[in-house]
Protein backbone atom coordinates (compact mmCIF):
# COMPACT_ATOMS: atom_id res chain seq x y z
CA UNK A 1 0.00 0.00 0.00
CA UNK A 2 1.26 3.30 -0.94
CA UNK A 3 2.25 6.00 1.63
CA UNK A 4 -0.23 8.68 1.78
CA UNK A 5 2.81 11.02 3.45
CA UNK A 6 6.30 10.28 3.20
CA UNK A 7 7.83 11.95 6.26
CA UNK A 8 11.05 9.81 6.24
CA UNK A 9 13.53 12.04 4.66
CA UNK A 10 11.92 15.25 7.28
CA UNK A 11 11.82 12.91 10.27
CA UNK A 12 15.60 11.82 9.84
CA UNK A 13 16.54 15.51 9.14
CA UNK A 14 15.17 16.56 12.34
CA UNK A 15 16.64 13.62 14.98
CA UNK A 16 20.15 14.48 12.88
CA UNK A 17 19.40 17.95 13.41
CA UNK A 18 18.50 17.78 17.14
CA UNK A 19 21.01 15.37 17.88
CA UNK A 20 24.01 18.09 16.91
CA UNK A 21 22.61 20.10 19.04
CA UNK A 22 21.67 17.98 22.12
CA UNK A 23 17.95 19.15 21.76
CA UNK A 24 16.57 15.85 22.59
CA UNK A 25 15.90 16.34 26.18
CA UNK A 26 14.05 19.83 25.01
CA UNK A 27 11.98 17.69 22.51
CA UNK A 28 9.45 16.11 25.13
CA UNK A 29 5.75 15.55 23.86
CA UNK A 30 4.94 18.79 26.15
CA UNK A 31 7.20 20.94 24.89
CA UNK A 32 6.78 20.13 21.17
CA UNK A 33 3.36 20.18 21.16
CA UNK A 34 3.36 23.68 22.77
CA UNK A 35 6.10 25.23 20.33
CA UNK A 36 3.46 23.82 17.62
CA UNK A 37 0.32 25.64 18.86
CA UNK A 38 2.64 28.82 19.23
CA UNK A 39 3.62 28.20 15.62
CA UNK A 40 -0.53 27.21 14.52
CA UNK A 41 -0.80 30.84 16.36
CA UNK A 42 1.72 32.59 14.08
CA UNK A 43 0.26 30.90 11.00
CA UNK A 44 -3.28 32.25 11.74
CA UNK A 45 -1.67 35.77 12.26
CA UNK A 46 -1.22 35.79 8.57
CA UNK A 47 -5.07 35.02 7.94
CA UNK A 48 -6.44 37.47 11.10
CA UNK A 49 -8.36 39.95 9.76
CA UNK A 50 -8.11 39.42 6.15
CA UNK A 51 -11.22 38.46 3.93
CA UNK A 52 -11.41 35.09 1.90
CA UNK A 53 -10.61 37.08 -1.43
CA UNK A 54 -7.65 38.67 0.79
CA UNK A 55 -6.51 35.32 2.00
CA UNK A 56 -6.79 33.50 -1.22
CA UNK A 57 -4.56 36.71 -2.85
CA UNK A 58 -2.16 36.07 -1.14
CA UNK A 59 0.15 33.86 -3.12
CA UNK A 60 0.15 37.13 -5.50
CA UNK A 61 2.40 38.71 -2.38
CA UNK A 62 6.10 37.53 -2.79
CA UNK A 63 6.72 38.37 1.12
CA UNK A 64 3.84 36.73 2.40
CA UNK A 65 3.83 34.20 0.31
CA UNK A 66 7.41 33.41 2.15
CA UNK A 67 5.81 34.23 5.25
CA UNK A 68 3.32 31.76 4.25
CA UNK A 69 5.47 28.95 3.31
CA UNK A 70 8.22 29.36 6.62
CA UNK A 71 5.08 29.01 9.17
CA UNK A 72 3.18 26.17 6.98
CA UNK A 73 6.89 24.54 7.21
CA UNK A 74 7.30 25.16 10.83
CA UNK A 75 4.08 24.15 11.96
CA UNK A 76 5.03 20.29 9.29
CA UNK A 77 7.85 19.83 11.15
CA UNK A 78 6.99 20.83 14.58
CA UNK A 79 4.05 17.79 13.91
CA UNK A 80 6.20 15.67 12.23
CA UNK A 81 8.59 15.56 15.12
CA UNK A 82 6.33 15.43 17.66
CA UNK A 83 4.41 12.50 15.99
CA UNK A 84 8.06 10.57 15.96
CA UNK A 85 8.70 11.23 19.42
CA UNK A 86 5.41 10.19 20.40
CA UNK A 87 6.32 7.23 17.91
CA UNK A 88 3.24 7.72 15.81
CA UNK A 89 3.01 6.46 12.38
CA UNK A 90 1.46 9.44 10.89
CA UNK A 91 0.61 6.98 7.71
CA UNK A 92 -0.97 4.71 9.94
CA UNK A 93 -3.17 7.22 11.26
CA UNK A 94 -3.97 9.24 8.58
CA UNK A 95 -5.00 6.28 6.27
CA UNK A 96 -7.29 5.14 9.70
CA UNK A 97 -8.55 8.68 10.16
CA UNK A 98 -9.30 8.43 6.44
CA UNK A 99 -11.29 5.38 6.67
CA UNK A 100 -13.34 6.95 10.02
CA UNK A 101 -14.92 10.22 8.62
CA UNK A 102 -15.64 8.17 5.37
CA UNK A 103 -17.73 5.73 7.71
CA UNK A 104 -18.74 9.25 9.62
CA UNK A 105 -19.42 11.36 6.44
CA UNK A 106 -20.16 8.97 3.51
CA UNK A 107 -21.22 10.54 0.21
CA UNK A 108 -24.83 11.57 -0.62
CA UNK A 109 -26.74 9.40 -2.58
Amino acid sequence: MSKLVDVDGLIAAQRDFAAARAWQPYHTPRNLMLALAGEVGELAEIFQWKTDAEAAAIAADPAEFTHLQEELADVLMYLVRLADVCQVDLNAAARDKLRKNALKYPPPG
